[in-house]
């Protein structure tokens, strides 16, 4: 039995019924993408004239953007972006491939359904809850104090409201969010081929570093960017734990979308949203060249 699709016939030819559904999605991206971008970049090189009120096009914005604490927000924001990433992919693969080999159908549902919970569970919710277990007068720093007379900050060195106590944070929902990616990768590798390699003689050293790896590499690498990419933009959960004190781009960008910002850098927030543009957009890129060499393996 043969089905065809139906077509309009349209002036100068034919079109095809299912690409009309594409049109919302498209609308979509076009008003809530591509239109701010555009927008961004516009406002990005626009610059006001503190003196004389006369709009002009200049370099000055995104020349600031990349000096003094702008150039710091963005090297703590790639320095938070980068630790979290691969931190939380080797975790979170470890945790994946536990679940993937598990015969306890209760323990994978568990670690998968906590997983799809924890990984969109953020902003002031999960600031409160490290603040209440490792904050100042936290559950976890009275007890560590009281039972071993040790202070997380000034014995230990450690702050939940600074950059590493951030990075803390952020782990909590880049691991499960890892563990969501990579599960699927993980079982879509065919018992066969190892079963094939170690007909051929391979231990399992050789099976994972010359077959299991190779097959896993791009997935791994994709799902790396990805978590880099949501780190480097969160924003709630920082600004909730520092008060918006911590120098990182989406916290400066919403200093200065709020007008605190020097007379005449008025479209500053545009030029350091276009840096994070210029960063993300091309892993962007990377990420669906990677997942599409893992599909080429995993069918």
């Amino acid at each position: 039995m043969t089905t065809t699709r139906r077509r309009w016939r349209i002036p100068g030819g034919r079109v095809r019924l299912g690409w009309l559904g594409l049109a919302p999605f498209a609308a979509y991206l076009a008003v809530f993408f591509v239109l701010p971008s555009v927008l961004v970049l516009f406002s990005a090189f626009r610059r006001v004239d503190p003196d004389t009120g006369v709009h002009s096009f200049t370099l000055q914005n995104w020349s600031d953007s990349l000096h003094g604490a702008y150039l710091k927000g963005l090297e703590n924001s790639i320095q938070l972006a980068a630790v979290t990433a691969v931190i939380s992919a080797v975790l979170g693969l470890v945790l994946a491939y536990a679940i993937s080999t598990s015969r306890r159908p209760f323990f994978k549902q568990l670690v998968s359904t906590s997983s799809a919970v924890l990984a969109n569970f953020g902003g002031l919710p999960l600031a409160f809850l490290f603040v209440a277990v490792l904050g100042s007068a936290g559950v976890l720093t009275s007890t560590v104090q009281s039972l071993f007379g040790l202070s997380l900050q000034d014995d230990l060195h450690f702050s939940l409201f600074s950059i590493r106590g951030v990075e803390l944070v952020y782990l909590y929902f880049l691991i499960p969010l890892m563990v969501l990616v990579i599960t699927p990768a993980l079982e879509g590798i065919r018992p066969q081929w190892r079963e094939a390699a170690e007909n051929l003689g391979a231990t399992g050293w050789q099976y994972w570093r010359w077959v299991a790896a190779p097959v896993l590499l791009p997935n791994v690498l994709g799902s790396t960017v990805l978590l880099f990419c949501g780190s480097l933009s969160a924003f709630a959960t920082a600004s909730a734990l520092t008060n918006g004190t911590l120098a990182i781009v989406p916290l400066q960008i919403d200093t200065a979308v709020s007008g605190n910002v020097l007379v005449g850098q008025e479209n500053l927030a545009a030029a350091l949203a276009l840096n994070m543009i210029v960063i993300v957009v091309p892993l962007t890129l990377i990420y669906q060249l990677l997942q599409k060499r893992t599909t080429t393996w995993l069918r």
